[in-house]
Parts: structure tokens; C-alpha cells; sequence
């Protein structure tokens, strides 16, 4: 077995319970049964697009640690986040739920931003059952490193924080390092301020997270591990050391955006080595993915990601804003070196997690997330709830969409204006459809508004005095 390196140089639950919805005594003997549970990992990266690795086909980027995970599992090629920016993505993955049945409907500004941005109110509630929330009670140990931004009064009593959502242990920021990847100065580990750190974001998060690891007092226990990097998101800083594999390049912006990648690339590899080192790999479910496409526009400074060709990019409801990487190692479970075309999304996370641990879902609420299990005996996802989203940021006339089948439907946000298209044969958007489809134009389009209407519904009404507030 290879080891993970660098590039060479060429190219509370008891609610939940006691409402009657569930038992402990509803454990099922599987489960009870299992010898040694499975152990999850969910790696997140911020702001990296699509085509932002080896294995996903960029040119120039070094990532030969993601490009050797993906020959141990399944590379999924319609991978989606749940929404095409930060804060709402991460909620789904936490809660198996869209955005904004959760609350958390838009990217959350810290306290101090509030005047600027407005959101004071969005957090992710301590109503909604997380994913932590639900194996910890089921035994595991839990721990969050690296970014959370999923409330604005960071590390305060004015709102939840990770502890308050099944972690035992956590070390992060509200939301971008500061002042930038390079010696961070604004982490804090379980309520405490760390102080400046010195090293580069994404690996000192990875370091954090393998002491954890190897300090727990019972390391027969399962874990529950989420490693949420900053890179490649602004303000982008790379190590001299990963910046050496592009200097030919003449843009100092494209060599610190790959140089990035190459960090967390990196980090990611030293994760991956270590879980190997503490025999934690074959009974361990390893899912690396991105919360939203890339910033910028691509062709200045430090925001270079790719989306792969496709259109749109970070707050935008086109592929290009929505679709990003997806790889799934979990040996003796998962094939290695395979790739899926079947759409995933984030809120499949949850459900997938809970269907391996043998958790039933919570029933007093409706989880948007299917399970992925079919996907690895090459069999179709089963859902009750189609893949959707609503992002605020996005222009006016393109801010919702669904997608059903090859076929997607974006609308505006108050759901006057639609296009049309089909992802089977044209993944880029660049043909509208509804013309040529009045039928299926003509179905789409309610099944959004009726699907739309319940979401809103659904969720806190934050949004109300906001959601037509000029980006």
C-alpha cells in the first residue's frame, strides 16, 4: 500500500427520546451485534471547485493524495453541495435538511458584521438534531476541527455552539482564518482562545484533529470526526514548499490558489496516514467533498478554482455553483476505483451516516437527505425528496432549483421567471429548454413552486426581511 506524500515535481438527543419518538430499546440487533461500529470522517473543503483536483481533470493541479483516495473508493461526478455558499451547505450536512427548513438560509455574518450584512438572528438552532447529536448518543466520540460558521455570535452563550451540537471536543473559527491560512490567530478550542498558532491553516487543523484522535481515554470506541478546512477560500496563503510545484507560472495569484490545494491536499494526506498508522482504516467511512463552487471569477488574483467547465460559479444555482468533488472511501463496502454519474447531495451525508450506523431518522421532521447505500452496489438512490435549492446571493433570476431525473429547473427568487435544461445533454447550461418542452417545462415548474412553498414553510421566517436585500 502506498503512503501519503507529497506531489513529485513534475507536472441533546434526550428530547428527541423522550418525546416518544424513539428509544434507546430501538437499537436493532445489527447494530447491537456489530463488533467493531463504523467510525465516519467528513472532510470539507471551502470554496473548491469541481475541477480542482488531479482526478477531476485539472491540468496543473498537484493533489496526489486525493487522486490515490479516489483509486480506494468511488468518485462521485454529480456531487452537489446543498447550497452555493458556505453556511447553508454545512447545515445540511449536519442535519440531513435543505437550508432553509434549517434556518440557516444564508452565509453567516460574525457579530461584528451584522451592520454591514444583516442575519443577526441566523444560527443553526438547537432545535435541529445533528449528526454528532445522534452518535454520540449511540456511543461515539465526537470532535469538530477547522471552520464552523453555523452561528454569528461565535464562541458565546448567545447562541449554540458546536458542543451544544454533539461535539466532545471542537477547534475552530467562526469563520475564515485570520488573517489569512498563515499563523492563525483567532481559533478557539472547547470555549477557550488559543492565541496565535504558528503553521498554515489546514495542516495545524489536521494536526488537532490526530491528537484528538490519539488521546481518547477508549480508542475502542467509534469516532465521529469532521475536518472543515479553510482552504482554498480567501484570504489565501500557501506555504512556500507547495507553491514550489507551480513557479513556473507567471501569475503569483494561480501559484497561491494552486499552492492551496496543495496544502490541503497535504493535510488531507497526513489524515489519511495517520487513521492507517492507528488501524482505523477498514472500519472507517471517509467522505471528502467542498461546500460550494469556487470564488471569484477565475481569471485574477488569488480566486482561481475551477468549476470543470461548467457555468457558474460560487453563489450562482448553475452547476458551476452547486457541483463540486465527492469521494467516498469505505473499504470492503465501497469498490475501489470507480466513479458514480448518480446526483448526490449534501443532506445525503446525514441519512447515509445514520442508515451505516443503523440510527433511525428522526420522524418528527422531514430530512430531504437519501441514503447513498445503493449507490455503492451500483443501484439507484431511492429519494422522497427531490434535489433543490435556494441561495439569496444569487442573481435575482436564478436564485432556486431543482433538479428531477436529467432534468433542472431554475426559477427566480419570487419565482416568476424559469429556464429550462437537461443535464444529460448538456451539463453546461448553455441551452434553454423550455420551449422545446412545454410539457415538461409546464410540470417542472409546479413541482418547484409546490416544493418551494413547503420549504419556506417549513423553516424559521428569518429571511423574511432580508431576502430581497441587494447582495
Amino acid at each position: 500500500m502506498d503512503s501519503y506524500h507529497l506531489p513529485r515535481r513534475t507536472a441533546s438527543l434526550s428530547v428527541y427520546i423522550t418525546l416518544g419518538l424513539l428509544s434507546h430499546a430501538v437499537i436493532t440487533s445489527s447494530a447491537v451485534a456489530a463488533a467493531t461500529p463504523t467510525n465516519f470522517v467528513i472532510f470539507l473543503a471551502d470554496d473548491q471547485g469541481w475541477g480542482d483536483l488531479g482526478c477531476y481533470g485539472h491540468p496543473v493541479i498537484q493533489s496526489p493524495n486525493l487522486d490515490r483516495f479516489a483509486g480506494e473508493g468511488v468518485r462521485l461526478t454529480q456531487c452537489y453541495s446543498a447550497c452555493s455558499v458556505c453556511s447553508p451547505s454545512r447545515s445540511a450536512i449536519l442535519t440531513g435538511r435543505t437550508p432553509y427548513r434549517n434556518g440557516v438560509w444564508r452565509w453567516i455574518p460574525d457579530v461584528t458584521e451584522v451592520e454591514r450584512f444583516g442575519g443577526k438572528g441566523v444560527h443553526l438552532r438547537d432545535s435541529e438534531i445533528t449528526i454528532a447529536q445522534l452518535l454520540k448518543e449511540w456511543g461515539y466520540d465526537t470532535c469538530h476541527v477547522g471552520k464552523w460558521h453555523l452561528n454569528g455570535h461565535f464562541n458565546s452563550d448567545v447562541q449554540p455552539q458546536p458542543s451544544d451540537h454533539g461535539y466532545d471536543h471542537w477547534f475552530a473559527t467562526q469563520n475564515n482564518a485570520a488573517p489569512n491560512h498563515k499563523n492563525p490567530r483567532n481559533f478557539v478550542r472547547n470555549g477557550q482562545e488559543v492565541g496565535e498558532l504558528v503553521g498554515f491553516s489546514a495542516p495545524l487543523v489536521v494536526e488537532e484533529a490526530i491528537r484528538w484522535l490519539e488521546g481518547r481515554s477508549d480508542r475502542s470506541k467509534p469516532f465521529f470526526l469532521t475536518v472543515w478546512t479553510h482552504e482554498p477560500h480567501l484570504p489565501i496563503e500557501s506555504a512556500p514548499r507547495f507553491m514550489r510545484f507551480y513557479e513556473e507560472l507567471g501569475d503569483e495569484g494561480l501559484r497561491q490558489h494552486h499552492g492551496n490545494i496543495t496544502q490541503l491536499d497535504d493535510a488531507f494526506g497526513t489524515l489519511m496516514q495517520a487513521l492507517d498508522q492507528m488501524n482505523y482504516r477498514d472500519n472507517t467511512f471517509v467522505i471528502f467533498t467542498s461546500d460550494n463552487g469556487p470564488e471569484g471569477d477565475g481569471l485574477k488574483g488569488r480566486t482561481r478554482g475551477s468549476t470543470g467547465g461548467l457555468r457558474g460559479r460560487k453563489r450562482h444555482s448553475w452547476e458551476g455553483g452547486i457541483r463540486v468533488p465527492g469521494i467516498i472511501r469505505w473499504p470492503g463496502h465501497v469498490r475501489p476505483g470507480t466513479e458514480s454519474a448518480q446526483p448526490v447531495i449534501g443532506s445525503d451525508i446525514f441519512t447515509t451516516i445514520c442508515d451505516i450506523a443503523d440510527i433511525p431518522l428522526p420522524v418528527d421532521r422531514t430530512i430531504d437527505g437519501a441514503s447513498m447505500l445503493p449507490l455503492f452496489q451500483q443501484n439507484p438512490i431511492e429519494r422522497t425528496e427531490p434535489l433543490y435549492w435556494r441561495n439569496h446571493l444569487a442573481a435575482p433570476a436564478r436564485r432556486v432549483a431543482m433538479r428531477i431525473g436529467d432534468w433542472k429547473i431554475l426559477g427566480s427568487h419570487d419565482l416568476t421567471r424559469f429556464e429550462l435544461y437537461n443535464l444529460g445533454d448538456n451539463n453546461q447550461e448553455q441551452t434553454e429548454l423550455s420551449a422545446k418542452h412545454p410539457e415538461k417545462f409546464t410540470q417542472l415548474k409546479q413541482a418547484l413552486i409546490e416544493h418551494d412553498r413547503e420549504v419556506m414553510a417549513e423553516g424559521p421566517d428569518w429571511w423574511k426581511n432580508e431576502i430581497d436585500r441587494k447582495p
